[in-house]
């Protein structure tokens, strides 16, 4: 081969690499066939340099039905669309026999259409021109006399274009190694370390001990909790769900925290998790906790990081990262129980946390500076929403044992504040109701309670508890011709209550009561 066509190979190499951000895809071992990959998505997004002396044009057909199989792989991989790219062969003469329709059709593999070149050296100067006007680039290099062309020349031109081409992908490695976890395992440790105290305490199921640990509950949020935003996200509902979140957070955590560093990560985590309870407060009034809003916030920052690097998010982790994403978020609308909303939140925060701290040893300041605006933005108007009209809406059931535990803890203005507030706005409270009558009646206010007993049972005709309180209230009151249907009805409900059977016989044994 000659050093002529050589020096315009690589002089070429160089240009593309060096002055117009091509990387390098792929390299044959005698570096006579490279692939480059247009980073800015102009003009031909594929360029292949072929460095060849072309004979016949039998084997040029057949190269070029092998290099459209191969662009479509390459396509597959970078997950383009149509994709259009450049064949271009450095050549010291065209091809003896007829081959001029190789490069007037384009060869054409599924999605993939290969326009092809031929830089015939021999005519360099309208070869040149051709090339430069179909790229719409200008190349500057000019070729040395032939006596003047040494390999030495060559070769450097070679050492540059090809140190450019690996100081690019050194510069891409270091964008996945900005830091070492750290933060990711101290996440780990809280939320075995918590779970491990809650299931001491109760037990990681049960709605009090959770309420008491932190998990996300309306009625406390509304009434000033506001850490019960964070305190969610080191906490886990059973054994199953700490240890998918663990898992989740050991493998999609620790990468995040390698592209975002350290504090980043901390920021955007801790930010994801927030915007995860917030959606949940939002949208739902059931206790819920757990990571996922969270973990759901480190996929949103690699979509962020997808922003920011396009090309070699597709080209690494993208569709992997796409598909996990609309996999889980199906898998939380098709079963019950799983809080998507909270999933949803904790994705969109991760996004936009990963917009305001960007990505390390690379400043965006006007950028940084809209997402900052607009997250604190929709933040407040988010809140501001959520404490006028979110209700106290918690479960029924979970605001009635909240209050008992107010009750057990000789807090009786706060449980009896938390049961009114709940019930002005959702009277179709059986449990609420039924707690407020308790609370009157160990006041010795049985009027009142009889009221509150009797809205329970109109709203839950089945609910024995309050029967059986609603015909002590009337035996006390001495108005037992109506504490008898309530002891039976009682009774019935609950066979086997032996306090409903033991007021039920005594009334019986005392001809009292109407039945």
């Amino acid at each position: 081969m000659g050093l002529r066509e050589d020096y315009i190979f690589w002089s070429m190499l160089k240009e593309l690499t060096v002055r117009y951000g091509y990387r390098m895809v792929t390299l044959t071992e005698k570096h006579e066939e490279i692939w480059l990959e247009n980073s800015s998505g102009e003009g031909y997004p594929i360029i292949r340099l072929m460095r060849v002396d072309l004979d016949w044009s039998n084997w040029l057909k057949r190269d070029v039905e092998r290099t459209a199989l191969n662009g479509e792989q390459i396509r597959k991989q970078l997950i383009r669309r149509p994709l259009k790219m450049l064949n271009i062969y450095v050549t010291s003469f065209a091809p003896v026999d007829d081959y001029e329709y190789l490069i007037t059709s384009p060869a054409i593999n599924n999605k993939t259409t290969v326009h092809t070149y031929i830089m015939d050296t021999s005519q360099y100067e309208d070869k040149s021109r051709e090339l430069e006007h179909l790229l719409d680039k200008q190349f500057l290099f000019k070729i040395p006399d032939a006596e003047g062309m040494e390999e030495g020349q060559i070769a450097y031109l070679k050492q540059t274009a090809l140190s450019a081409s690996v100081q690019r992908t050194k510069e891409e490695q270091q964008l996945f190694s900005a830091g070492k976890p750290f933060f990711t395992y101290v996440f780990i440790v809280l939320q075995v370390a918590i779970f491990l105290l809650m299931e001491l305490k109760g037990g990681s199921t049960n709605s009090a001990t959770l309420i008491e640990f932190g998990a996300k509950y309306n009625p406390l949020i509304l009434q000033g909790e506001w850490w019960r935003f964070f305190t969610p996200i080191i906490i886990h509902i059973g054994f199953l769900h700490l240890l998918m979140n663990t898992l989740s957070l050991y493998f999609l955590g620790a990468e995040v925290e390698r592209i975002y560093g350290r504090m980043r990560f901390l920021i955007l985590y801790l930010f994801a998790g927030f915007a995860g309870v917030l959606a949940s407060f939002l949208t739902n009034s059931n206790l819920s906790a757990g990571a996922s809003g969270a973990i759901f916030g480190c996929f949103g920052a690699l979509l962020y990081f997808g922003i920011a690097h396009p090309k070699l998010f597709f080209r690494t982790m993208g569709m992997n990262v796409i598909i996990l994403i609309l996999f889980n978020l199906g898998f939380g609308f098709s079963v019950e129980g799983i809080d998507n909303a909270g999933h949803i939140g904790g994705l969109i925060g991760g996004f936009l946390a990963a917009g305001i701290v960007h990505l390390p040893k690379s400043k965006k300041p006007v950028r940084q500076f809209v997402f900052a605006i607009a997250t604190a933005s929709l933040t407040y108007w988010l809140l501001q929403m959520g404490y006028s009209s979110v209700a106290l809406d918690g479960n029924d059931n979970e605001t009635a044992r909240l209050a008992q535990k107010y009750l057990d803890e000789d807090k009786e203005e706060k449980a009896e504040d938390l049961l009114k507030q709940y019930i002005a706005k959702r009277p179709d409270a059986p449990y609420s109701f039924f707690m407020l009558g308790n609370l009157e009646s160990s006041r010795g206010n049985l009027e009142s309670a009889e009221n509150y007993y009797l809205q329970s049972i109109s709203l839950n005709p089945n609910f024995p508890a309050s029967h059986f309180n609603l015909a002590l209230v009337y035996m006390d009151t001495g108005q037992s011709d109506k504490a008898g249907p309530h002891a039976k009805k009682a009774a019935q409900l609950s066979p086997d209550e032996y306090r409903y059977q033991k007021l039920l016989d005594e009334m019986r044994q005392r001809g009292v009561g109407s039945f």
